[in-house]
């Protein structure tokens, strides 16, 4: 169990810190209850029961062997099986079939995979961005427009709004950028909830709520809305996040706005977005050199006007005591007059020269005031020159792969015309910009990294327990043996996250890393017993007949034991996939074990003896 679980320290990334805790502290608690099962345990139960062993021990009967009903419901069963090597064969067909069924769950999307489940927190959180240009009144508005929907949410204590700044953030908030959020077009809800112990939705199934009630919410064109939600495991900039690499800019946003109407003809594709946005109309005060040097005027001159009429002009301090910091004492013109007009045009220019140079000078004399469309903002990842697309997933699918595949789907329907589609690449940045390629990142990024990992980890961990059972038992062939039912655990994996109706986690992944661990040790139970009644002469099926009536008991008792203690996290919200793995992965694989090693057996091995001859 310590070789299966200790592989995933070593998981790398974002998920690293979450993970490593984990094998650390379980592997250190099974090294402990091992010493504790060795010294302490035979030490109580001696002097609790020590009479009791005494008189077995007087009576001539050999209770260490004893079946008891469960060892002659084993028998029952494994009989009928174990009955000739036709039968093992087709047992053990079917159950191969069983498990390759499960496996194939995956593939039809009956069972989800995604990195982590929904967490139930207290707090949710509306991002606006109006056009680029819109004023903070027009940002005020739509979230006073976004909080009157949301006003009657019964699981509701109070709103926060902030137009024109950043929420107070939290990891999430840190991790996507939001305290750069300060621009009068930019506007935060801060949506704060009852405790969870007081309301019975979660914070999941009120955020799909609040989307819903958004829609159609009146704002300029080209707003974007998002509801986001604090995530349970690593934050990213967004769930689904399309990287777009290209030899220019105008290739690279041409590109990037065809990748958006793909996500948009996605239906569980919510909440799209991209960097480039739109383009906002500016005000340019172009220079007339002409006039300068006729008036005697310095360009330094025009540059301190104009910006002492934008930004205002700092002139002192107001010291208000006490070790308290000072207080600007700006003189600026009021936001209603900063607006291109005859006032700011006729503001007077320090000029030189003679006094006919010199005489009546303002701002306009010097200056042609035009508009124009605005830049578009430059992003790099990485100092590589790229747009995004971003989307959160919400409805039918509720994990990145699904929403890139359908997105992908979407893509190929579109007509490229004579340069063809982007390539498509899963990880890591293209190495030649010169063709259009969309990169994957966001959660996909951290699931990637995640459970590539984990099944790195998970081969690690079958070749340590092949290892030890090597050295164990002397062979390099009866490893394999032990080994098989590990991915019996599979169906009942299967079947408890269908039942749940839960996805399938890193934290599910824990619980079946672990259970190779668990699976090996009662095969090793069963084997070395097998091994012992052989090895004092009896026949093959008699042999695996007793060894498992005898060794029943104690597999189902340890396993019991440790299905009750992982049932109390059936119902947490990230470790839930844990917890079922444990459970209905033990249940499963402790009922075919028993069945499934026997039958390996009499197919490899059967000395045709009939376990009544024996």
């Amino acid at each position: 169990i310590v070789a299966a679980l200790l592989p995933m320290m070593f998981v790398s990334g974002l998920m690293g810190p979450y993970m490593s805790p984990i094998p650390a502290n379980a592997s250190l608690a099974m090294i402990f209850s091992f010493f504790v099962a060795m010294t302490i345990t035979p030490w109580l139960l001696l002097k609790v029961a020590g009479k009791r062993f005494a008189q077995e021990r007087g009576d001539g009967v050999d209770h260490a062997h004893e079946r008891g009903p469960m060892g002659n419901f084993y028998v029952r069963v494994a009989t009928p099986l174990l009955k000739g090597r036709k039968r093992s064969q087709w047992f053990l067909a079917a159950v191969g079939l069983a498990t390759l069924l499960s496996m194939a769950l995956f593939a039809t999307k009956t069972v989800r995979v995604k990195l982590l489940p929904f967490d139930n927190k207290s707090e949710i959180a509306v991002v606006v961005d109006l056009p680029r240009g819109a004023s903070l009144e027009e940002t005020d508005r739509v979230l006073t427009a976004a909080a009157e929907r949301l006003k009657d949410i019964p699981e509701l204590t109070s709103v926060q709004s902030y137009a024109g700044a950043a929420a107070p953030f939290n990891f999430n908030g840190l991790v996507r950028h939001y305290y750069m959020r300060k621009a009068p077009e930019m506007g935060d809800l801060a949506i704060n909830l009852q405790p969870k112990s007081e309301r019975s939705r979660a914070s999941h199934a009120i955020a799909l709520d609040i989307r819903k009630r958004l829609e159609g919410l009146p704002a300029p064109e080209h707003t974007a809305i998002k509801v986001v939600e604090v995530p349970p495991g690593p934050p990213v900039l967004s769930t689904l996040l399309a990287e777009v690499y290209g030899p220019d800019a105008q290739s690279r946003r041409d590109l990037a706005a065809k990748v958006r109407k793909a996500f948009d003809a996605v239906d569980f594709v919510v909440d799209t977005d991209d960097s480039f946005g739109q383009r906002a109309e500016r005000l340019r005060f172009e220079i007339d050199q002409e006039a300068l040097e006729y008036h005697g005027v310095e360009e330094r001159a025009v540059y301190d006007t104009i910006g002492a009429l934008v930004g205002g002009v700092k002139i002192g301090f107001s010291q208000k005591g006490g070790g308290a910091k000072p207080i600007d004492i700006s003189v600026a013109l009021p936001r209603g007059a900063m607006t291109p007009s005859e006032r700011i045009l006729s503001t007077p220019l320090p000029a030189g020269g003679t006094a006919r140079q010199g005489a009546n000078v303002e701002l306009g004399d010097v200056v042609k005031a035009t508009r124009e469309l605005g830049s578009y903002p430059i992003f790099r990842h990485n100092g590589r020159f790229a747009e995004m697309v971003s989307a959160e997933v919400a409805g039918r699918f509720e994990a990145p792969i699904y929403g890139m595949l359908a997105v992908e789907d979407a893509i190929d329907k579109i007509d490229w015309g004579a340069s063809g589609p982007p390539t498509i690449k899963y990880h890591g940045q293209p190495l030649d910009d010169s063709k259009p390629t969309l990169l994957w990142d966001g959660e996909w990024e951290v699931t990637y990294v995640t459970f590539r990992d984990m099944g790195a980890a998970f081969m690690v961990a079958l070749l340590g327990i092949y290892l030890l059972v090597v050295a164990q038992f002397g062979s390099f062939k009866l490893p394999l043996v032990i080994l098989a039912p590990v991915p019996l655990t599979l169906v009942g994996i299967v079947i408890g996250h269908i039942l749940f109706n839960a996805a399938f986690t890193a934290t599910s992944m824990i619980g079946f890393i672990a259970l190779a661990g668990i699976v090996v040790r009662n095969s090793i139970l069963l084997v070395d017993f097998i091994r012992h009644l052989r090895a004092g002469g009896m026949s093959l099926r008699a042999a695996l007949i007793e060894a498992g009536a005898v060794r029943f008991k104690p597999i189902f008792l340890t396993a019991a034991a440790a299905i009750i203690g992982a049932a109390f996290i059936l119902t947490d919200p990230i470790f839930q996939g844990l917890a079922i793995s444990l459970v209905f992965g033990l249940a499963s694989s402790t009922a075919l074990t028993l069945l499934v090693i026997p039958a390996i057996y009499v197919v490899l091995r059967d000395d045709e003896v009939p376990r009544s001859a024996s």
